[in-house]
């Protein structure tokens, strides 16, 4: 269902962005730039969390960590990341395949900066093995994302 659902969102709103099947895993921001042969930070990750009673999505580049600071700063209180199984049933995606497209259910959605730091980047697309290409800017308009900055840029 988490594919189909991704591919009936694109459908919608962005039928000129094609999702990336695989037939390796990019459940993981390694396997995804391996598999994909893009650098670590290009790797738009979904990090589902908890502030509060309030459950949101937190896109950002691969190689970027969850600043508590930063994200408290932001969002007004200590980011607590869900379990796998809350994940799927708020989402309807699996963990490694989560996305902010296609959602079981509305949810806040923040990207951070960090993705401005890339033209181009590859969220996943609602499974372990689908990913999809697009700018950051657009990845933000189509999620209807508000820019925060809550991540520690990467190490190195």
């Amino acid at each position: 269902m988490s594919l189909e659902s991704v591919r009936a969102f694109l459908g919608e709103h962005a039928p000129d962005i094609a999702i990336i099947q695989q037939d390796a895993s990019t459940a993981t921001v390694a396997e995804a730039a391996a598999t994909l042969g893009v650098l670590p930070g290009q790797i738009a990750k979904t990090l589902s969390i908890r502030i509060g009673d309030i459950v949101m999505l937190v896109v950002a580049r691969g190689d970027a960590r969850l600043d508590n600071r930063k994200t408290k700063d932001a969002l007004g209180g200590r980011p607590r990341m869900l379990g796998a199984e809350e994940v799927e049933a708020l989402t309807g995606h699996p963990v490694g395949g989560v996305c902010p497209f296609g959602l079981a259910r509305p949810l806040p959605v923040y990207c951070d900066l960090s993705l401005r730091d890339f033209d181009i980047v590859y969220p996943a697309a609602g499974s372990r093995t689908a990913s999809v290409r697009l700018s950051p800017d657009r990845l933000a308009e189509l999620t209807g994302a508000r820019w925060i900055d809550v991540c520690q840029p990467p190490a190195g």
